[in-house]
């Protein structure tokens, strides 16, 4: 559905190259909920504070997986959505050696290292 009436104001072909462009957002989304995050995510966090925390933890490591492939794919002389976001993820996951099993925001303070 468009807005637009007048057909010199965006060709079709204009018009079925954004269509195209909207449903990458759903495709983000899907890369972050279905095969970054899994099926069976759960946030650890008990805290909204902490939740927020994951989460943005979730948009930044998909920001960084996302500009690997920018690079990659520029030094190659291929267009970025040619490379396959799944792939990626699973090299990285491969190359990471210790991954985190505390929860992201703890609840009592750290102990003070000068004080037993």
């Amino acid at each position: 559905m468009t807005t637009v009436r007048n057909p010199q104001e965006a060709s079709a072909a204009d018009l079925a190259g954004l269509y195209h462009q909207r449903w990458e957002i759903e495709n983000t989304l899907d890369e972050i909920k279905t095969h970054q995050g899994g099926r069976q995510l759960v946030l650890r966090s008990q805290y909204p504070d902490g939740v927020e925390q994951e989460i943005y933890g979730f948009l930044l490591v998909h920001h960084a997986l996302r500009a690997v492939m920018h690079h990659t794919a520029h030094q190659a002389g291929l267009d970025p959505d040619r490379l396959s976001f799944t792939r990626t993820l699973r090299i990285a996951r491969r190359h990471v050696t210790d991954q985190a099993a505390l929860s992201p925001l703890t609840t009592q303070p750290s102990p003070d290292p000068h004080h037993p």
